[in-house]
């Protein structure tokens, strides 16, 4: 599975996507007098570079090792996720602070009724960013992208954001224009959840965490039914970008020679590697165990 392929696709897709979008909502802010929706396309905007990012994060990553990176450059990946996280928390924190600093000064009450128009545009908004999410969200977890699903949660919080505009649009033609703050307040936190879940897989990404115990246990379970595995003394695993690196020691019959042991790990070795797709290098080590002699 080509995973720079299939990241660039989804990339170029969503960026002529979000410019087609920020134009329609440019247009339709412009004529319907809503401010909310002329806010809406400069964030859609915002998202283009946010593509760009994801495309050059992923293909630095797809990078095959070299001599000044003997491991590969997978991490690379993970911060562009970072930087994804931040730009996710500014924006949700902006659309927060700007919904609760329009409640506590009151300035919502001087807001010019939008017309029909914007909410058709917010509908139309909300659906095809949702509709980018699931497309984005999908492909990301398929090839095991930070990066791309940052961007997925990206589009998430726009539909977000246009769900609040939608809102404030409504409410003002209702005559009530604080839902808009309220509606911003509410959705800030849901972005920034998103933002922060983010951050910490990118963060575990970086700082070699374990992958989790049910793979590994899944491991140890698979080495155990290689032949001449007698235990299986230690594993570690760490996260290398959206790779696994495993260490794994291994118990076996000590009076075998060194042909029959070398045979033994790299049974190990290749078991590992083939049922676990996500691990890029398996490293096995061979304890000598004890084994009864009949001395007759």
């Amino acid at each position: 599975m080509d995973t720079s392929k299939i990241a660039n696709r989804v990339s170029v897709v969503t960026i002529i996507a979000n410019l087609l979008l920020c134009l329609f909502k440019l247009v339709t802010g412009l004529i319907a007098r809503s401010s909310a929706m002329i806010s809406d396309a400069v964030h859609s905007a915002s998202d283009v570079i946010s593509a760009f990012a994801v495309i050059a994060g992923i293909n630095i990553s797809a990078k095959a090792e070299d001599k000044g990176h003997q491991y590969g450059h997978e991490k690379i990946e993970a911060v562009f996720a970072l930087i994804l996280s931040a730009i996710l928390f500014a924006t949700g924190a902006g659309i927060g602070w700007g919904g609760v600093s329009k409640i506590i000064s009151g300035s919502y009450s001087t807001i010019e009724i939008p017309g029909r128009l914007a909410l058709a545009a917010a509908v139309i908004s909300v659906a095809a960013k949702e509709v980018m999410y699931r497309y984005t969200i999908v492909n990301a977890r398929k090839i095991r992208s930070t990066a791309l699903e940052a961007a997925a949660w990206d589009h998430r919080s726009d539909a977000l954001a246009s769900v609040g505009s939608f809102a404030g649009i409504l409410g003002a033609r209702l005559g009530y224009p604080v839902c808009d703050p309220i509606a911003s307040a509410v959705i800030c936190l849901f972005i920034l959840k998103a933002a922060a879940d983010i951050f910490k897989n990118a963060v575990n990404q970086l700082i070699d965490a374990a992958c989790d115990a049910e793979t590994e246990k899944n491991m140890i379970k698979a080495v155990c039914g290689v032949d001449g595995v007698l235990s299986v003394d230690d594993l570690k695993t760490r996260l290398f970008g959206s790779k696994i690196y495993v260490d794994i020691e291994i118990g076996a019959d000590g009076s075998q020679t060194l042909y029959e042991a070398h045979d033994i790990a790299k049974n190990v070795h290749d078991t590992i590697e083939h049922r676990f797709p996500d691990v890029k290098h398996c490293m096995v080590h061979v304890n000598p165990v004890e084994t009864d002699v009949d001395n007759g």
